[in-house]
């Protein structure tokens, strides 16, 4: 187990010949599962997890400025040039030079240094100052440690030099004027661990280091692609390669990755990683059994024509399967029912020469151009055509579509005979708009396998007279009518569970949201007996699938056409015409005259008041009417034999005051004043 470092440093010092290295994370700014994202690639890390190294790419380089502890990034490409920074300090032997600078010459030279004092090596004499390049370290016969370094003598003549490491004296490195791209640094051994100075005036004052972030390519457990970050997170991390060197890292697969599998790869063992959520889509035993952690034994996938079947409206809830192509039951075809002119014309386009008997009795509309039917009547349907229908506004005439039927009345069994002789048939046209009632004449009782009903033209009504045998339980057994409305491919992987491996379901790779890895578990079956599999082979849906599905196929059905407007009888009232503003001049006219002719003193039209009454008429009020009389027994109750308290007392006086108000109000109105008589 290495030891303990920041993932900067380890990248630093890391040799990629070595690759892959695992590592484990320990601690540091993202210890605790922070998920994070870098230039589109989304990590997250905490404490314990295991990294595995697979490659390096430079991606930048980071410059920190010593004097003041600042950083920021350079992108490789950087087009500026930085000068070395020599070191003060003296080095005292030659030893130390090579112990401290990479010995070995690269594109970007070697390490140059010079002497403070002359050096006399071998009857040859270097003066001082002069530069010394070091090449390599050799070993001589005796064993003794020696610098081969390179010297340019006068006249430009050069030599080469055999200096022992124990050679003491005062040593300098040389600083030339030379520039170093960021490219040659980087790439350079001895250059990429020391100082610089840009060679740029306004930042020369400032000396850098420099140190290469590169984008790491990791494998981590529970991803699916390979993972990339960047060297400069501040994370730590230990190397245990050696420890974790046989780890197998857990790759999770969608099912539209198995799917993609090749053939070679099935039959295979998986385990359940993430579970579909929630339940909307499927009603069927084997959904349940998709648990997190379940094994499922995968056998293969590929390419499935399904046809999409739904149970008519009644009393029970409405059911819908997707039944497999190779479902082995035995169906009759069943009488489809049609409720207008319109759905017998869309059944027309897929069945031609489509054959219906009326069921419901509808009268003539002469003036919508709909006929009479009778119950039992025979339809054929012909073709469409376009026909005179009502005159609009203008009084030209619409163009109305019909379905031409060819009509025979429903033939007794003791006309049979005369049927020969006589041809009661004829041809109507039935406007699509018209509504009706009709059911599918059949001839034939035969039993049809799926795979036959699928070759015709669809939608079909069936019944199911003969179960699936390969089925445990057959859900399609016992209803009373299903509908095969289309057909459609599925993509599937066929699966089982680990402890039924015979009994398979197929998996919609389309409709199921899950997570899978392989596992290196052996098959739950001897290698040279493979088990013979039952398929199921319908699988119940729900309503919200139904229309999930026609939602994905963007399948709309056109409306039925409208009757056209009718034109408006002479029974009807004319329409109001709205008011102008403004009247014209003779209604104002007529206007006048009326209010002209009006008086406060008698009234056009009506009889004439009654005459005055006659002088000799005495100033005196008409006689009053006798008031009935009203016997003693009627008028008065008999006493209360109970004492009253003085507040019942008043409100009976009160009362009796009230109903003789009302007496008189009575003979008021019942003998008017004599004055009441005259205008």
């Amino acid at each position: 187990m290495g030891d303990l470092q920041s993932l900067r440093v380890f990248i630093n010092c890391l040799d990629q010949q070595t690759l892959p290295r695992i590592l484990q994370v320990c601690s540091g700014v993202y210890f605790q599962g922070s998920v994070y994202e870098l230039s589109g690639s989304e990590v997250c890390l905490s404490t314990g997890d295991l990294v595995k190294i697979i490659g390096l790419q430079l991606l930048s380089v980071s410059c920190e400025e010593i004097d003041t502890g600042s950083s920021y990034e350079l992108p490789t490409e950087y087009s500026g040039q930085f000068r070395l920074v020599a070191e003060d300090l003296p080095y005292n032997t030659i030893e130390e030079i090579v112990g401290l600078c990479p010995v070995g010459v690269d594109a970007c030279g070697s390490f140059i240094f010079t002497s403070s004092s002359e050096l006399t090596i071998d009857y040859f004499t270097v003066p001082a100052g002069k530069q010394l390049t070091l090449l390599t370290v050799e070993i001589a016969e005796d064993g003794e440690r020696l610098a081969r370094c390179h010297v340019v003598g006068q006249n430009m003549a050069a030599a080469e030099i055999l200096l022992p490491l124990s050679l003491k004296g005062e040593f300098y490195e040389y600083e030339s004027d030379r520039g170093y791209t960021l490219q040659e640094i980087m790439s350079s051994a001895r250059l990429s661990c020391r100082r610089f100075r840009s060679t740029n005036v306004k930042n020369s004052g400032a000396m850098l280091v420099f140190s290469p972030v590169y984008e790491i390519s990791a494998i981590m457990h529970m991803r699916k692609n390979v993972v990339k970050f960047p060297s400069s997170l501040e994370v730590d991390v230990q190397d245990v390669t050696e420890q974790f060197e046989d780890l197998v890292f857990i790759t999770p697969l969608s099912l539209t990755e198995i799917a993609s599998q090749p053939k070679e790869s099935f039959p295979t063992l998986a385990e359940i990683l993430d579970a579909p959520e929630g339940n909307q889509f499927f009603n069927c035993s084997w959904f349940k059994e998709l648990q997190r952690g379940r094994h499922l034994v995968l056998h293969g996938c590929g390419h499935k024509v399904m046809i999409l079947a739904s149970t008519p409206k009644g009393r029970k809830e409405k059911q819908y399967f997707f039944i497999s192509e190779s479902y082995g039951g035995r169906m009759r075809r069943r009488a489809r029912e049609f409720g207008s002119v319109y759905e017998l014309y869309l059944a027309s386009t897929q069945s031609p020469g489509l054959k219906v008997s009326v069921t419901r009795h509808y009268e003539a509309v002469e003036e919508e151009g709909m006929p009479a039917l009778s119950v039992g009547e025979q339809l054929e349907v012909l073709r469409t055509e376009l026909k005179d229908g009502l005159g609009d506004k203008s009084g030209a005439a619409q163009k109305v579509e019909s379905l031409i039927c060819k009509r025979t009345l429903e033939v007794d069994d003791e006309d049979e005979d005369d049927e020969d002789e006589e041809d009661d048939s004829e041809e109507i046209s039935l406007p699509l708009f018209m509504p009706g009632n009709f059911v599918e004449k059949l001839s034939d009782n035969k039993k049809y396998k799926l795979s036959d009903l699928m070759r015709s033209p669809l939608p079909l009504d069936v019944k199911v007279v003969t179960r699936d045998k390969e089925l445990e339980k057959d859900p399609l057994m016992g209803l009373t009518a299903l509908k095969l409305e289309e057909t459609f491919t599925e993509t599937i992987v066929l699966a089982s569970l680990s402890n039924k491996p015979d009994w398979c379901f197929e998996l919609p790779v389309r409709w199921l949201q899950m997570s899978l890895c392989f596992t290196t578990d052996h098959l739950p079956w001897p290698s040279d007996e493979p088990p013979e599999l039952h398929v199921e082979t319908v699988t119940e849906v729900t309503e919200k699938f139904y229309y999930e599905y026609h939602k994905l196929i963007s399948k709309i059905d056109e409306p039925p056409p409208r009757p056209p407007k009718r034109k408006p009888s002479n029974s009807e009232a004319p329409k109001k015409t709205p008011k102008s503003k403004h009247a014209s001049p003779k209604v104002k006219s007529n206007v006048t005259e009326q209010l002209n002719s009006l008086s406060l003193h008698q009234t056009k039209g009506k009889r004439a008041p009654a005459p005055p009454p006659p002088d000799d008429t005495p100033d005196q009020p008409p006689p009053t009417l006798p008031r009935k009389s009203i016997s003693i027994a009627e008028s008065v109750s008999l006493p209360n034999m109970y004492v009253k308290s003085p507040m019942k007392t008043q409100k009976a006086a009160r009362r009796l005051s009230d109903s003789d108000h009302d007496y008189e109000s009575i003979e008021d109105t019942l003998n008017p004043p004599h004055e009441s008589l005259f205008y």
